[in-house]
């Protein structure tokens, strides 16, 4: 196979676009700088990096400004591509990642569907930090924090309707923010600022927080989720005991090669 970047949107659904991802598969590893340098000129929210590491694949992800420990749209574009395009027989695939190892499969009920195994990220109850809710423009019901804060509003209109400054949002907190509410068509929705100071349009490692804290609060493990960015993003989600699984669909916009 001569091509070797795909352009890939994930976490797509029903009159949603999902969250752009690139891949690039290389016959092996580049250096953290080049690999950077490459994102950075792709300028998409992330850019996996995947290579043959043994008895699994290797990956790695950045953003044009940096490398992330877990992203869960460009684990399930890379997935999507390796199960679809390379080797279209496989039922799954596993990663060595900065996170441990990450295994994706096809969903029984549905092959089009992927559903990606990740470590969960349960949240704390915090107090509500000071300028929080004035920042956000919203009251705030709870406030958790894991690797990012997730805040609690009362509806999904409210979290739709939020327009933060994102860049004096993360300079005040200093990590990614969450922001969640009950859906009115699914069992809940959110919306991620992200340390790079922008609106992230579908985060799967965000459900990894957003999971363990609406099955406690619904008494399920099996959810339906929307992230509601501009672009918009649908996730079938389940917690089964200290793993999140993301079921997602994919759709490859572009594909071709990149001159390393």
């Amino acid at each position: 196979m001569d091509e070797n970047y795909f352009h890939v949107d994930a976490f797509i659904g029903k009159g949603l676009r999902g969250n752009p991802a690139g891949v690039l598969l290389l016959k092996q590893p580049l250096d953290s700088a080049q690999m950077q340098a490459i994102a950075n000129e792709l300028s998409l929210p992330e850019t996996s990096f995947v290579w043959d590491d043994g008895d699994m694949q290797a990956i790695r992800w950045f953003t044009p400004t940096r490398e992330v420990d877990l992203c869960g749209h460009a684990t399930l574009a890379a997935a999507h591509v390796l199960l679809n395009v390379v080797n279209p027989s496989q039922k799954d695939i596993r990663f060595r990642s900065a996170s441990g190892e990450l295994y994706v499969k096809r969903d029984i009920a549905d092959g089009e569907r992927l559903i990606l195994d990740f470590p969960s990220r349960p949240p704390q109850k915090i107090a509500e930090p000071a300028r929080l809710a004035t920042l956000l423009g919203a009251q705030l019901l709870e406030v958790w924090q894991a690797t990012a804060i997730m805040v609690v509003l009362a509806n999904e209109e409210q979290v739709k309707t939020l327009q933060p400054d994102i860049a004096a949002l993360i300079d005040y907190v200093g990590c990614g923010v969450i922001v969640t509410a009950p859906g009115d068509e699914v069992d809940f929705v959110s919306r991620y600022f992200s340390l790079d100071r922008s609106e992230d349009p579908v985060t799967g490692s965000a459900h990894c927080t957003l999971m363990p804290y609406w099955t406690a609060r619904l008494g399920r493990h099996v959810l339906h989720a929307k992230q509601i960015s501009s672009r918009g993003g649908e996730l079938f989600c389940e917690l089964k005991g200290d793993r999140t699984l993301l079921g997602g669909y994919a759709h490859i916009f572009l594909r071709g090669k990149i001159n390393l």
